[in-house]
């Protein structure tokens, strides 16, 4: 049998296509790194009990698998499963829809295309991942009574009403939007500059994934700390968290308690977690795309 070539698939490779090729993709990245993630939530949390204080990733995983057991780095796990897939495959079927549509895939640097795609491409996506992820950090936080998702659900539903499923969304859509141009665009182009042939390179689409993961990671690591800790409010006992509303209260709250290093709270885990998860989800995404059209 031929090797199959996944450069020289029609780009428009059909939306059926690609939204199964980003489901499996999505479960793939957020599965592998989780542990990283629940690391990266640990550290974002304002935590008063110096046992839930971390000075760095390899001090929180010692601290945390010798006080907690291992298992609690992969607590929420299943809430990730449960939404990655759905939300990755509207990711992905919108992303090549609006690109084909904008003219990505003419020949040249289209770089409003691709950016554009990038960013409408998460608006219907974060939607449905939104409340998947507020449960998510619920249970990853330090002594979460939570160990089923619907548990926490129900429980946030009941104590904190629909909305504390949604406080966070203009947040996430202020990280998703420029994370997704940015990651795109770059992976787009590195992609191009490394492969110009467009001959099949797995290699190429590990690199540019990477590499364009790691920059929006950076980018948009103070928005993320806003973001957690209006996802986990509802878990603290201190007054200032519990009564943020919304993504300025965050920064306000950052501000006061921890000055502009505050902003960069859990960017070492932040971008080991995407770094790795965005060259595996390019990867997987090509290749699922790739195997499921020869099919």
């Amino acid at each position: 049998m031929e090797d199959i070539d996944y450069e020289s698939l029609p780009t428009n490779a059909g939306l059926a296509v690609n939204m199964l090729a980003g489901a499996l993709a999505g479960i793939s990245e957020h599965a592998v790194m989780f542990p990283v993630d629940s690391i990266k939530t640990r550290m974002q949390v304002f935590a008063t009990s110096p046992v839930a204080i971390y000075s760095g990733v390899g001090n929180a995983f010692s601290r945390i698998s010798s006080t907690e057991g291992m298992r609690a780095l992969w607590r929420g796990v299943s809430s990730v499963i449960l939404g990655a897939g759905p939300a990755h495959a509207v990711h992905f079927g919108t992303l090549e829809a609006v690109k084909e549509l904008a003219g990505g895939n003419e020949a040249g640097n289209q770089w409003l295309a691709t950016s554009l795609a990038g960013a409408s491409a998460t608006i219907a996506s974060d939607a449905f991942m939104n409340p998947f992820d507020v449960i998510k950090q619920r249970m990853q936080v330090h002594q979460s009574q939570f160990r089923s998702v619907w548990t926490c659900a129900a429980s946030v539903y009941r104590t904190e009403g629909l909305a504390a499923f949604y406080v966070s969304y203009p947040t996430t859509l202020a990280i998703s939007i420029p994370f997704n141009a940015i990651q795109f665009t770059v992976y787009e182009h590195i992609k191009k500059f490394a492969n110009p042939r467009n001959e099949y390179s797995p290699q190429t689409h590990i690199a540019a994934g990477g590499i364009a993961g790691a920059v929006a990671a950076a980018v948009t690591t103070p928005l993320d700390v806003a973001k957690t800790i209006l996802q986990t409010r509802g878990a603290s006992t201190e007054a200032d968290i519990r009564n943020v509303g919304g993504m300025m209260d965050a920064f306000k709250v950052i501000w006061t308690r921890d000055g502009i290093k505050g902003f960069a709270r859990g960017l070492t885990p932040r971008v080991l977690t995407i770094m790795p998860s965005s060259a595996l989800c390019w990867l997987s995404y090509e290749f699922f795309k790739a195997a499921i059209r020869s099919d």
